[in-house]
């Protein structure tokens, strides 16, 4: 993988996380580096299930692509927070 590509992943991980986030209502005891991480693991695991469902390359924008990856982020914002509000 390429510079450009690690920038490009830790660009869309942000993003991603951020969105995730924002999705899980109440407030999440997490902190900004996990969220972009864990935006980066669902954007990566995202792109590869859209891929495995043929809906990856699409013309336009790949909103179904998108929709996986911000659920994934969710569902780990949401996981994550749990495990911390344990601890």
């Amino acid at each position: 993988m390429e510079i450009s590509g690690v920038i490009s992943a830790i660009v869309i991980g942000i993003v991603i996380g951020v969105l995730g986030r924002l999705v899980v209502p109440g407030r999440q005891r997490i902190g900004i580096l996990w969220t972009i991480v864990i935006g980066i693991v669902a954007a990566l695991i995202g792109s590869a299930i859209a891929a495995g469902l043929d809906v990856s390359d699409t013309k336009g924008v790949d909103w179904v692509e998108w929709l996986i990856q911000i659920a994934l982020a969710a569902l780990g914002v949401s996981a994550l927070s749990r495990v911390k509000l344990r601890h």
